[in-house]
């Protein structure tokens, strides 16, 4: 079981004023210093004037969802104000009276499990105001998604974009496919899921280049040989994720969601091949016989090519949603650009690497996989709390969509109907959701009443039920933020 998805819920009118009112809050902790360091960025939030053209045009843009809002959509909070060094400053655990009062009972409750941790840190000055096992190590479930977007961010920047090509093949009227790994590449004529690589515009560039050349009949081979080793995870065939590999449209979902669980093809590189077949016929292009699997020539010049969204937009879309294809598919580009193999040894080789050049703590710690999907996968408190104050550092804007893809309590994503309603903490929190079957984690961000922005963390096991322990959760964030 991975991290569930929830519907939409009505919301009252005075939870958006709410809302404001905690951003302004934030909002009075950013420096100019800080805001002037922080490039391309609005207050935390990447801006987004960019995103529908993020591949069917070739230029940038960042992800936070598709399709209007039915309220209010919230900014980050203050992630930039006056924030420190990136990596926490041991303190001692009772340097936050008021945090340990508020936190001791509500970490001792049942639901929580057998065994649970916590670590609060102030991002700012990287002092440590709560912790509790801080440094075991523990099953994350989906809060590993935190690391492997710390990870791909360190090693490709938020701007990077894959690749899917189209490439003269080996002989005549031969043209291939070429996989780039683009998780956000769709076959639909309007991408569902927002800014991706469209397998449509690809199919129009590549009949006009063919028709230019005088050619109106090839044959089809695709090359998915990217990425490395089992497409499978280790779990198995499962409803949420796809087999890995480097040319997928749509997730290889067979329905039209773009998130949660569904049924999933065994095939995407032939079926992602099959539908770009289909796309060349519908322009006039005779494709015959089938696609083939083979192997693009080496240093061959594209007829075509169809970029994915921006990483930074990527990395929000997985985090908000969840989302274990992308995960996977970024833990094996950090795998390629760390010169690893780009399967599931390679990325969890490439993402302990980048995070230790990033000066963090990963002693103990597993990347089995980038997903969470996986009980092989184990992190502490203390480097989850340690990531999201590295990516709040200014000195690293390049990791700030670690930070606002986090889905917002009360609003989007996982967390869009917890800590909703009349809750004080609605729109405050952001933190990313854990859940395997007896493993519940929340990891995040929200700022306390004072005007700190506190990154936490707590990982629970063995849990009697996921409902009892997301509630129990829910409610040591809330005090968190409501902690002075």
């Amino acid at each position: 079981m991975c991290d569930r998805e929830r519907g939409w819920s009505e919301v009252p009118f005075t939870k958006t004023w709410q809302l404001i009112a905690g951003s302004a809050v934030a909002g009075l902790a950013l420096s100019v210093a800080a805001v002037a360091a922080a490039g391309p960025w609005d207050f935390g939030q990447r801006k987004a004037e960019r995103d529908k053209a993020a591949s069917w045009s070739r230029t940038g843009g960042a992800d936070h969802g598709a399709g209007p809002l039915d309220r209010a959509a919230p900014t980050a909070p203050g992630v930039l104000g006056a924030i420190g060094p990136g990596t926490p400053r041991k303190q001692p655990a009772a340097a936050s009276g008021g945090l340990a009062a508020a936190l001791g009972p509500l970490l001792a409750d049942p639901a929580l499990g057998t065994t649970r941790t916590a670590s609060v840190v102030d991002t700012a000055t990287g002092q440590v105001l709560y912790e509790s096992g801080a440094g075991e190590a523990m099953t994350p479930a989906s809060t590993i998604k935190i690391a492997t977007a710390v990870a791909a961010l360190a090693a490709l920047g938020p701007e990077h974009r894959m690749r899917t090509t189209v490439t003269p093949g080996a002989g005549p009227g031969q043209i291939v496919l070429v996989g780039g790994g683009d998780p956000s590449l769709t076959a639909q004529k309007k991408s569902p899921a927002g800014a991706g690589g469209s397998l449509v515009a690809l199919a129009a560039d590549t009949a006009r280049a063919l028709k230019a050349a005088g050619t109106d009949s090839v044959s089809l081979g695709y090359d998915d040989s990217l990425y490395t080793g089992p497409v499978r995870h280790p779990i198995g065939a499962n409803p949420n994720i796809a087999p890995v590999t480097a040319l997928t449209a749509d997730e290889g979902r067979q329905d039209a969601s773009v998130s949660g669980p569904a049924e999933r093809t065994d095939d995407p590189s032939g079926d992602t091949a099959r539908a770009f077949t289909a796309l060349l016929v519908e322009r006039g292009v005779k494709v015959t016989g089938e696609p083939a699997r083979v192997r693009a020539a080496a240093g061959a010049q594209p007829l075509a090519t169809t970029l994915s969204a921006p990483l930074g937009g990527l990395v929000e879309r997985m985090l908000t949603n969840s989302d274990n294809d992308i995960a996977e598919a970024l833990a094996r580009q950090t795998a390629l650009a760390g010169g690893q193999p780009a399967g599931f040894e390679g990325a969890e080789k490439a993402v302990a690497a980048r995070l230790a050049g990033l000066g963090l703590d990963v002693s103990g710690s597993r990347f089995a996989d980038g997903s969470g999907l996986g009980r092989a996968d184990k992190v502490s408190a203390g480097l989850l709390t340690g990531l999201l104050t590295k990516a709040a550092d200014p000195q690293r804007p390049e990791l700030r969509p670690a930070l606002t893809g986090l889905p917002v309590a009360g609003f989007t994503g996982t967390l869009r109907n917890r800590n909703a309603g009349n809750s004080p903490a609605a729109g405050l929190i952001r933190a990313k959701t854990g859940t395997l079957t007896g493993v519940n984690s929340l990891s995040g961000t929200v700022v306390d009443p004072s005007g700190r922005l506190l990154a936490f963390a707590f990982l629970t096991a063995n849990a009697p039920a996921p409902e009892g322990a997301e509630k129990a959760l829910d409610r040591l964030a809330a005090a968190v933020a409501a902690t002075p």
